[in-house]
């Protein structure tokens, strides 16, 4: 067992592997079994119609805050020792990971610290509170939230669980996946959206054991292509901070774990813009009655938009989350 480089850090950490194994997928898995919600399976007709294939949407706006990150969080901190849960956790987070790493502290005993940008939506923040965690707030333009992170689990002794770049954080998102092809079965295609990569690593993980020869499609927003453009250059690259809608996928630089699983496991990356990812929201909202945020809506987006080709017969779509407030609904769709 090898310390992961970028793996938790601060007096809290313990050694992990720097690897992720379909087995892995299944241990966390067990883990969340009676913690997390086996979220549903979506289909719909109109939506078979539109896409012109048959197509399996993985509904994780309805998972425990909300969101896919709640697997990865519970999956990191369920491992944790009773000294390190005493002492507490820190991540930092744009919102979803925030409130899935304050709701698992809280379920285990813990209290966590989440470092969060200033202009984080509202509704993030305060269900994050909610769940009682301490919020710090940063300038996502111009701070360092992994520095700041890993000041404070230095300064208080806390262990440091960051949003994608874990083992046991990357195999809780592969449940995901999981859970969708043992219901489905073998699929020809899954699409994912990619922020830090966390949860295309997991789920390509497991698709890829369970249905070899799926094509794992990444969805980015079109400012935020710095998983796409790592590829192409074969090493992670920096883009500037994204200014899109999509807040959850507003990613610089994908993570150096989740890129070495992605680079091997992905078949390529499509790009939407915020006008489509609008016009999905509004779609799921209408047709499909769902609420999704907009980094939820993004895969499902370069689907309809005919960014999938060429087009499989059966499809995976994971929506990833829907934590998005009513005002701020209303005014992306205004």
């Amino acid at each position: 067992m090898t310390q992961s480089p970028t793996g938790p850090t601060g007096p809290g950490s313990t050694d992990v592997p720097d690897v992720v194994t379909f087995d892995d997928v299944r241990d966390a898995a067990r883990r969340l079994a009676g913690v997390a919600h086996r979220t549903p399976v979506l289909r719909s007709r109109t939506l078979d119609a539109l896409a012109g294939a048959e197509v399996h949407l993985k509904c994780e706006n309805f998972q425990r805050v909300g969101a896919f990150k709640f697997r990865g969080a519970y999956n990191a901190l369920s491992r944790l020792s009773p000294q390190q849960l005493a002492r507490g956790v820190v991540a930092y987070s744009s919102g979803n990971h925030a409130q899935a790493v304050a709701l698992a502290a809280r379920e285990l005993g813990s209290h966590a610290v989440i470092v969060m940008p200033e202009d984080s939506p509202k509704s993030k923040t305060d269900a994050t509170a909610g769940y009682g965690a301490e919020i710090v707030r940063y300038d996502r333009y111009t701070g360092d939230r992994v520095a700041l992170g890993r000041q404070l689990a230095e300064d208080r002794g806390l262990a440091l669980i960051p949003p994608y770049e874990h083992p046991h954080i990357i195999a809780g998102q592969g449940t995901a996946a999981l859970e969708l092809i043992e219901e489905t079965g073998p699929l020809d295609a899954l699409l994912t959206p990619v922020g830090g990569g966390g949860l295309m690593a997991g789920s390509a993980t497991a698709a890829t054991a369970l249905a070899p020869g799926i094509r794992m499609i990444g969805v980015e927003p079109e400012a935020g292509d710095d998983t796409l453009r790592s590829l192409a250059a074969g090493h992670p690259v920096t883009i500037p901070v994204p200014h899109t809608i999509a807040d959850g996928q507003a990613i610089a630089t994908p993570g150096e774990l989740t890129f070495a699983i992605n680079r091997r496991l992905l078949d390529s990356v499509v790009l939407v813009s915020d006008d489509e990812i609008r016009a999905v929201m509004k779609f799921a909202f209408e047709r499909l009655k769902i609420v999704t945020e907009p980094s939820g809506a993004s895969a499902l987006a370069a689907l309809l938009t005919g960014r999938v080709t060429p087009l499989p017969p059966r499809i995976g779509v994971i929506i990833s989350g829907g934590n998005v407030g009513l005002e701020r609904f209303l005014e992306l769709l205004g």
